[in-house]
């Protein structure tokens, strides 16, 4: 299997939006957090194409992940992969082709409490900063070797 990207546009939102409802949705139930318009209107306002990019497995497109670059860090957004190409090892290479572009700033994200993506962004050199009773805050400053 080969994993490309490409640029993402505004035309790709409406798929984008109704992938995250999808992804997220067991996560958001769980915490009793899930509002089905919420859910899609989150990214909908939060959407810039510029700094989003469509995973694709064998020129199938199977995700997105979004860098909004700030003063002092890259935020890592938007970052979702159909269920059904899940644990097939391309959210760690999407994870490895990001993290290894060049730029001081570090990364910072926050996923969901109970969340099994939590395992990737540590196994990936990610710490926790901060969390709450929905959102785990992570950052990666450094480049670890050998991931």
């Amino acid at each position: 299997m080969a994993t490309t990207y490409r640029s993402a546009t505004e035309h790709d939102i409406e798929w984008m939006v109704e992938l995250r409802a999808e992804v997220l949705r067991d996560d958001l139930e769980r915490l009793g957090r899930y509002d089905p318009h919420r859910v899609r209107q989150r990214m909908r306002d939060g959407y810039l194409p510029a700094s989003t990019r469509v995973v694709l497995e064998d020129d199938v497109e199977v995700g997105c992940v979004a860098v909004r670059i700030e003063d002092d860090a890259r935020w890592l957004e938007h970052f979702y992969l159909a269920p059904d190409v899940q644990g097939r090892g391309i959210g760690g290479r999407v994870l490895r082709t990001v993290l290894a572009e060049e730029d001081p700033r570090p990364f910072r994200l926050n996923v969901l409490q109970g969340s099994p993506a939590r395992r990737l962004y540590e196994r990936h050199g990610f710490t926790v900063d901060s969390q709450d009773d929905v959102d785990v805050f992570m950052t990666r400053a450094d480049r670890p070797s050998g991931r």
